[in-house]
């Protein structure tokens, strides 16, 4: 059997737990805030198996990936992935998506439960697509930002670094970084 470790023990965690092991891996969950799980120093020394994030948070994910050498990609077996799409190391990819033609999808960004991602999209390294969120043709979402659950970006939007787009917003022009936005239109709220 394929061996990884997934870094977070939460819930975000367990379903990661889950899709690996429906693609035949085993895993140990590494959580360094968690006594009941190895921490990363231990399980270097012991395993170092590839890494699955089981970590939601952008900015953590992004920090930790400075400390492992090799993390691993996983695809939900339920997923539709374009053989065009270039999805990089260390992405989750849930149950239900879309992933359509000549989409690239950055290092270690969580493409959550339902979403679509369309033809030619650019997501990011670190980024999080919540469950249900549908983005359209040519989309571009920089690096570690986040669009909330059930969200609709347009066609050939850019979503700039480290934003963060509110649950159901409907996003119909471009959103500068390190902004909140959201609502029906989304507009910023406020800034990071």
């Amino acid at each position: 059997m394929k061996k990884i470790g997934i870094y977070g023990a939460s819930g975000h965690g367990k379903v990661v737990a889950d899709i690996a092991s429906l693609l035949g891996y085993t895993y140990i969950f590494i959580d360094d805030g968690k006594n009941e799980y190895i921490d990363f120093a231990t399980y270097q020394k012991r395993y170092n198996y590839p890494i699955a994030w089981g970590i939601g948070d952008n900015a953590t994910r992004a920090a930790l990936a400075q400390r492992v050498s090799e993390q691993i990609t996983l695809i939900h077996p339920q997923a539709m992935v374009s053989n065009s799409a270039k999805i990089a190391p260390g992405c989750v990819v849930m149950a239900g998506v879309v992933i359509n033609a000549d989409a690239k999808i950055g290092e270690g960004t969580i493409i959550n439960t339902g979403s679509i991602i369309e033809h030619d999209c650019k997501i990011g390294k670190f980024c999080h697509i919540a469950p249900n969120c549908a983005l359209a043709g040519g989309v571009e979402v920089d690096n570690r930002s986040f669009i909330g659950i059930g969200s609709c970006v347009i066609p050939q939007i850019k979503i700039g670094k480290e934003s963060i787009i509110g649950a159901g917003s409907v996003v119909l022009k471009d959103v500068p970084p390190k902004v909140i936005a959201y609502g029906n239109p989304a507009k910023i709220k406020g800034y990071l």
